[in-house]
């Protein structure tokens, strides 16, 4: 795959009409919306999106709303209610756990509803499914009003370090099922599903190339999520004494009376994001200016680091009318739950007949 690739979605008139190629992939969007604003693009969205994969959408938005989105999409996507014979608390996961165990091929595809893939995306998800069981592309914002490109710093930074954390993941169904889905009470539910494919003994990819386009949030939503985002750290510790230390070094700084610290500070933190900018053939997607977000977004990060874990200690993050305290369990845990997993827990997700995927050794590369 060229090191250039961009997803980019949906693509302009072309020189001529040419037919769409289907992929064996179920695009599996879980969804709970308290309004329909966005309803007349994602529509758009789907009808484009069904020209290469089956789509099934997993809806537990209220009646009023769920009977709209069924008038919606009738005979576009496949819409369904969220198991009710699931539990826990994180919604957008038992809409997962619904999902991708309705679908009727073995690559999921599981993407919020800002997810915007095009068919080169897609088709790259595909083949990798091929060699890994879990892909992890990599999300880029576009537009890119003033608050996206704020948290286009954090995406540089995770980047240049490892890979950054995006709205979509892709597995093989048979591996997800083989290993019982996911926990549903946690709040980070993205590393959560990483580290539990990893724990089975699956193989991950982190492709720096693979950029799949993201809409950005409202500003409020925006400013909604800050806390919240800096709980999942609470699930890396090294990030989160890391992002501790950052208020109490720039107050020691400023009683030293020593700015020239922090401005060469700023200057260390730009670097680094452009590192994770032009990693990956990332300066098609990522303008050069998104650079200069990374030290304003350590700050934040800094101070809403310090609220989390206020907001630990008093039981856990908001979400969704309840309140969750894990942000994702430690690989170590997974490992032993999965090796004292019940074969009777083991039958709510393996079909009948279904064999257990073998165990492979589990890492984090990017295939040929």
């Amino acid at each position: 795959m060229p090191a250039n690739h961009r997803s980019a979605g949906p693509a302009g008139p072309g020189p001529g009409p040419r037919p769409a190629v289907r992929l064996g992939i179920e695009y599996v969007l879980p969804l709970r919306w308290p309004a329909d604003t966005g309803l007349a693009e994602l529509t758009g969205y789907l009808r484009h999106l069904r020209r290469w994969v089956d789509v099934t959408v997993v809806d537990g938005s209220a009646p009023e709303l769920f009977a709209r989105h069924a008038a919606a999409w009738r005979g576009l996507v496949r819409h369904l209610p969220p198991d009710p014979a699931l539990r826990g608390r994180n919604g957008k996961v038992l809409g997962v756990l619904t999902g991708v165990a309705a679908a009727r091929h073995e690559h999921v595809v599981i993407a919020d509803d800002d997810v915007r893939y095009d068919e080169a995306g897609l088709r790259a998800v595909h083949e990798l499914l091929d060699r890994v069981d879990l892909v992890r592309p990599q999300n880029h914002f576009d537009p890119l009003p003033w608050h996206a490109w704020w948290d286009t710093g954090r995406t540089l930074l995770n980047r240049a370090v490892a890979g950054d954390w995006p709205g979509t993941l892709a597995v093989r169904r048979s591996t997800f099922r083989a290993m019982g889905g996911y926990d549903p009470d946690v709040l980070f539910e993205n590393l959560e599903l990483v580290r539990t494919v990893r724990a089975y003994g699956g193989v991950t990819a982190t492709p720096a190339w693979l950029y799949v386009r993201r809409l950005p949030p409202g500003v409020a939503h925006f400013g909604g999520q800050r806390v919240r985002q800096a709980y999942d750290d609470l699930a890396q510790p090294v990030r989160l004494l890391a992002a501790l230390a950052v208020l109490p070094a720039v107050a020691a700084a400023l009683a030293a009376r020593r700015p020239g610290l922090l401005l060469r500070a700023g200057v260390a933190a730009v670097a680094v994001a452009e590192l994770g900018r032009r990693r990956g053939g990332g300066a098609r997607v990522f303008p050069a200016h998104a650079a200069l977000a990374a030290p304003g977004w350590l700050l934040e990060r800094g101070f809403c680091s310090w609220l989390a874990l206020g907001r630990r200690l008093r039981g856990g993050v908001p979400y969704a009318g309840d309140r969750l305290r894990t942000a994702a369990n430690p690989t170590r845990a997974l490992r032993r739950r999965l090796a004292e997993r019940r074969p009777a827990e083991l039958r709510l997700w393996v079909e009948a007949g279904d064999l257990p995927v073998p165990a492979r050794r589990s890492t984090d590369r990017l295939p040929g």
